[in-house]
C-alpha cells in the first residue's frame, strides 16, 4: 500500500464547493443537518442488521473515519459551499470515498448525501466529479464505483450526468432502511476520463 497518510487530510477545491475533513467541531452542525434531513435521507440511509442505526455518537465515527483516512482505507469529506455571506462555508452534505482496495484492485465506493435544500442544484454531481479526479490523480486508484439502489431516480441521474457505466444489479447487496435491498452499479476506470471527470461534468452542463 502506499504511504496514504500523505494523502490525508486533504482538502478539494472546485468551481462552486469545497470537500473537506469531517472535523469534531462539526458536531452541532452536522448533527442539526442530519436532524432536518431525517425523512428525506432515511429511505437510502445504511443500517445494519442487528437493528443500530447512524453511528450516534459523532466524536466517534469522525475519529474512526480519520483513523481509517490515514490508513489509506477511506476518504471521509464534508461538502460545504462558500458564500459571501460566512467566513466559514457551511456544510451542506457528506462524501466518502470508502471499501479502498490497494494491491491489483485500486478501487473505491462513493457514497453521499446532501441537504434536501441543496438538491437538484448540481453539488453532488460536482462533489462526485470532484473525489473521482482526487482518487484517480493524486490518490492513485483505478476503478470508482457507485452503488445505488434502483428507486433512487435523483442518484440515478447524477451517474446519467457523468457518464458512470452501469454494471449490472447487486441483489440484496446493502442494508439499508432496515432491510437488505437491491442496488445497481456504476463504474468508471481512470483511462474512461483522461480529461478528468470535473471536466467532462463542465462540458455537460454547458450543452444541457
Amino acid at each position: 500500500m502506499p504511504e496514504f497518510d500523505r494523502h490525508w487530510p486533504a482538502t478539494v477545491e472546485g468551481p462552486n464547493i469545497v470537500l473537506r475533513p469531517m472535523r469534531l467541531r462539526d458536531k452541532g452542525e452536522w448533527s442539526a443537518l442530519r436532524r432536518a434531513n431525517a425523512s428525506w435521507l432515511a429511505p437510502w440511509d445504511a443500517t445494519v442488521p442487528d437493528g443500530s442505526g447512524y453511528p450516534a455518537n459523532f466524536a466517534a465515527m469522525v475519529s474512526s473515519q480519520n483513523r481509517a483516512a490515514r490508513n489509506g482505507q477511506c476518504l471521509p469529506w464534508a461538502i460545504t459551499l462558500p458564500n459571501d455571506y460566512s467566513k466559514r462555508a457551511p456544510m451542506v452534505g457528506q462524501l466518502t470515498v470508502s471499501s479502498i482496495m490497494w494491491g491489483a484492485a485500486r478501487s473505491g465506493s462513493i457514497g453521499y448525501w446532501v441537504d434536501a435544500g441543496h438538491a437538484g442544484q448540481g453539488i453532488v454531481p460536482e462533489a462526485v466529479a470532484m473525489a473521482t479526479d482526487h482518487c484517480f490523480r493524486v490518490v492513485g486508484l483505478h476503478r470508482i464505483e457507485i452503488n445505488i439502489r434502483p428507486e433512487n431516480g435523483p442518484s440515478l441521474r447524477v451517474v446519467e450526468k457523468l457518464g458512470f457505466r452501469d454494471e449490472g444489479l447487486r441483489k440484496n447487496f446493502l442494508h439499508i432502511d432496515g432491510q437488505w435491498a437491491d442496488h445497481r452499479t456504476f463504474a468508471l476506470t481512470s483511462e474512461e476520463v483522461p480529461e478528468g471527470l470535473l471536466n467532462r461534468w463542465a462540458v455537460h452542463r454547458t450543452k444541457h
